[in-house]
């Protein structure tokens, strides 16, 4: 089982996300992510999945976006620092991403399969490292850190965000 990272592993803005991941199995948790936002978003219309709980506010499928190239730049870092690549990785601006994202244009089953594919390529990516791979460190965003870091920012950024679809979004 992938060890926590310890808080001195980890660039003090991502330690909220790593904060979010309960203390279980990373591997079996991140499975369990596919099943849980496609029960919570699959029966949703069109409509209630363009909602924005406020003016300004990401559409339900811009977030659900969101996620997903939030995981597949993440999956990038950790694989570029698994393998031993020193260059550093530059940060993004997720705002840019949302804007410029086909996710308002897509339907939202095409969202959740984008969605479990990305996340199938993740776990494939995970089932293939050695411990100490999960232990090298590169750098991204201008901060040090290591594999292990980023396969625990993948799983508490989705259960970041996925908890706000629960409290802003499906309340209504």
């Amino acid at each position: 089982m992938l060890k926590r990272p310890e808080i001195g592993e980890i660039a003090s803005h991502f330690q909220a996300y790593i904060q979010e991941v309960p203390d279980e199995d990373l591997e079996a948790l991140l499975e369990k992510q596919v099943d849980e936002v496609i029960g919570l978003m699959g029966n949703l219309t069109e409509e209630q999945a363009a909602y924005r709980y406020a003016e300004g506010k990401w559409s339900l499928k811009q977030v659900l976006g969101h996620i997903t190239d939030t995981e597949r730049i993440f999956s990038y870092r950790l694989l570029c620092i698994a393998r031993g690549d020193k260059t550093p990785l530059p940060g993004f601006e997720e705002g840019l991403y949302a804007v410029n994202s086909p996710a308002d244009r897509m339907t939202l089953n095409e969202l959740l399969q984008d969605f479990a594919a990305v996340r199938i390529s993740t776990l494939s990516l995970f089932r293939q490292l050695q411990d100490e791979e999960w232990e090298r460190v590169g750098t991204f965003s201008g901060n040090p850190g290591s594999a292990k870091v980023l396969a625990y920012l993948i799983a508490g950024h989705s259960i970041h965000h996925l908890r706000i679809i629960r409290e802003r979004y499906l309340q209504n």
